[in-house]
């Protein structure tokens, strides 16, 4: 049995005297002894391990957690309480804090651990911000994003995208919270009240640390607030992560300063889109829990992980976790969904492609082989996005970045920067799925103006206001006018 209860430990921080602040194995640990499961001993047949072995015989629980330290166990009680007494929703937040947290405090798989932004180190990011909002203005027609530029440890990353985060993964956790009830069968149900309340706090919990877990990860990968094409950040904050950009650039062969101020570009790209296409967000976030509605819970596999649960291995319930419960619905409108969210993140991301590289191919001699780097890391994905994937069936990667990217680069030459961006006044303007396979048709093709369309809605939403509509009076044609005065 792990050391921690029900198999929910945080990961550990470092010791801070190494194996000296570890207790040794007290005589006889281990060693099988006295009565077996379901003896006097243990009238609950839970087995506990060591239940009748020195200083247990009488006392399950010493036998559960006497070889622990003061330490750890106070940790495994303080968790305990925690994962039973949560009453929030689907998903245990304060315990994905926590483990997020300590997750990026044990460093990444290379050795890098977190710092603290130094004064250097931000002042470098705040004139790479400024200098790619210098050169996005001849690139696009939208206007800087940014209003201010921060530098993040891995651990600010994770406070600040904690919410953005939140929005994304409650949709599918609280389809799976109503499951872990529904495996009861109907008659049981009405007399479980305590259980199920009991099922869904753990299922919180085991949700809240698996997130916390994925986001502990990815925050030893990104390298910006924008990485996986969502706002995941404060608006109007183009943030970097010094720290991951240093890993990122370490292999590559290119001045560090030219890979901060490529990523820079990116960011602040990001920052422009989001910050003046108003509908983009919503539209991007209402495209992923169109998705998740669609998402059906492997009811099967849930009744019969809890059916077999070893309270000695409830690991196992995390594990089906892990392995994937959740099946999106084989349906039109489902399909439908996936489609569109697909096209919403390629088109973002492929407009950003696009933008950066015609402001920084002029300027930057390592502008080709840090595209391609980045097309390449954007459609793998880290294993961070892979569990991120797992735990709630979707995978956002842009599929179609480099088929959106060479529309929007068609789009520049024929109709010019104002042309293509005008584009995003409204999400019926946008290239849709199958335009992306045609792209020379879309490029070509008329488009509806819908800027005097969503001028006159909001009119029209005003409508208590006397405001003089002086547009709307021309195209009526007013048999006072000047032109009609000497007829």
């Amino acid at each position: 049995m792990s050391d921690t209860p029900f198999g929910f430990g945080l990961p550990p921080e470092e010791p801070e005297d190494g194996d000296e602040g570890k207790k040794k194995e007290s005589p006889g640990q281990g060693q099988g002894g006295g009565q077996g499961a379901g003896g006097p001993g243990n009238p609950f047949g839970f087995g506990f391990p060591g239940a009748g072995g020195p200083g247990g015989g009488d006392n399950p629980f010493a036998a559960m957690f006497g070889s622990m330290n003061p330490n750890d166990l106070g940790a495994a009680f303080q968790q305990l309480g925690q994962m039973l007494s949560y009453e929030g929703g689907p998903v245990n937040w304060d315990m994905a804090k926590d483990i997020a947290r300590q997750t990026v405090a044990q460093g990444t798989a290379d050795g890098t651990k977190d710092a603290s932004v130094g004064p250097a180190e931000r002042s470098a990011v705040e004139e790479a911000v400024r200098l790619a909002d210098l050169w996005l203005d001849d690139a696009t027609s939208l206007p800087s994003g940014s209003g201010t530029a921060v530098a993040w440890s891995r651990a600010e990353w994770v406070e600040a995208t904690l919410p953005v985060w939140k929005e994304l993964v409650d949709p599918v956790a609280e389809r799976v919270g109503l499951a872990m009830g529904d495996v009861l069968p109907e008659e049981m149900q009405a007399m479980a009240g305590p259980l199920i309340g009991m099922m869904r706090s753990m299922g919180g919990a085991m949700f809240g640390q698996q997130i916390g877990q994925a986001v502990g990860v990815l925050a030893g990968e990104v390298v910006g607030s924008t990485d996986i094409g969502l706002p995941l950040g404060p608006s109007g904050k183009a943030a970097l992560l010094p720290v991951n950009i240093e890993t990122f650039g370490k292999d590559l062969g290119v001045d560090k300063d030219e890979v901060r101020l490529y990523l820079a570009l990116r960011e602040a790209a990001h920052q422009r889109l989001f910050s003046h296409v108003p509908w983009l967000r919503s539209h991007l976030f209402g495209a992923v829990e169109g998705y998740a509605r669609g998402i059906k819970v492997d009811t099967a596999k849930l009744e019969d992980v809890v059916g077999q649960l070893d309270p000695q291995n409830p690991e196992q319930l995390q594990e089906a976790l892990q392995q994937g419960m959740f099946q999106p619905e084989d349906s039109p409108a489902q399909k439908a969904a996936l489609a569109r969210l697909e096209t919403a993140l390629a088109l973002v991301e492929g407009w950003v492609d696009a933008v950066v590289h015609a402001a920084a191919k002029p300027r930057l001699s390592s502008a080709d082989a840090l595209r391609e780097t980045l097309r390449r890391r954007r459609a793998s994905g880290g294993p961070a996005e892979q569990t991120f994937a797992t735990l709630i069936g979707l995978e956002l990667r842009p599929r179609r970045l480099r088929d959106a990217s060479r529309l929007w680069a068609s789009l520049t030459d024929a109709r010019g920067v104002d042309g293509r961006d005008g584009l995003w006044e409204h999400p019926d303007m946008l290239p849709t799925a199958s335009d992306l396979d045609d792209p020379d048709g879309f490029v070509h093709r008329e488009q509806m103006d819908f800027s005097e369309l969503d001028k006159m809605l909001g009119e029209a939403a005003g409508g208590g206001s006397s405001a003089p509509k002086p547009d709307l009076t021309k195209d009526e044609g007013d048999d006072e006018s000047p032109e009609d005065g000497g007829k």
